[in-house]
């Protein structure tokens, strides 16, 4: 299990005290929330591309980058980087050749069937008024996913009055940003 060896390796990690050339605080420097995907390839990639250190930005990932539901966790955590921990920007930021562009939600489905998920369970999701096939339901262009996301958070009714709020689109291969919206807004 690949656990026990980050385990191993982390408490070398420890031991050699090589966690003090990350030292920061919870607020970040630059003031910036980050909304991305889980993409592999935008661990480094994403932060260096933007001239980014530990520290700098609230950084929130999860599948396509994109803000799924007004009252979500993603949304959650943008509004308390906000009001909490000083942030004060949000940058949303897709990327090509995304995991969630295009996704067949229906062969999602099967896969979990597959792997023992029951009719039942199904059903019962379906009857609590949970549409399984539209929650794994991806998104067709990055950029419109990106526009969707950035709208959902300018148009959040807990959102602090004038916070400028970004979309960029990431080249997985070369780290260059595309804009596809810049806020005139300025803090």
């Amino acid at each position: 299990m690949m656990i026990n060896s980050i385990l191993e390796y982390n408490e070398q990690f420890v031991k050699d005290k090589k966690y003090e050339e990350f030292h920061t605080t919870k607020f970040p420097n630059k003031k910036m929330v980050i909304v991305t995907c889980m993409d592999t390839r935008l661990i480094e990639l994403l932060p260096q591309s933007m001239n980014l250190r530990n520290g700098d930005a609230k950084l929130i990932k999860n599948a396509g980058g994109v803000i799924s539901h007004p009252f979500g966790s993603a949304m959650r955590s943008i509004l308390v980087a906000l009001y909490e921990l000083k942030a004060s920007e949000v940058c949303v930021i897709g990327h090509h050749g995304c995991g969630m562009n295009n996704i067949n939600s229906l062969e999602t489905i099967k896969k979990m069937q597959e792997g023992g998920i029951s009719q039942q369970t199904f059903d019962t999701l379906e009857f609590a008024g949970i549409n399984i096939e539209e929650w794994l339901k991806g998104f067709e262009n990055v950029e419109d996913s990106v526009r969707n996301s950035v709208n959902m958070i300018k148009k959040h009714p807990l959102l602090p009055i004038g916070t400028p709020v970004h979309g960029l689109v990431i080249d997985p291969e070369t780290g260059k940003l595309d804009v596809v919206v810049k806020d005139t807004i300025t803090v």
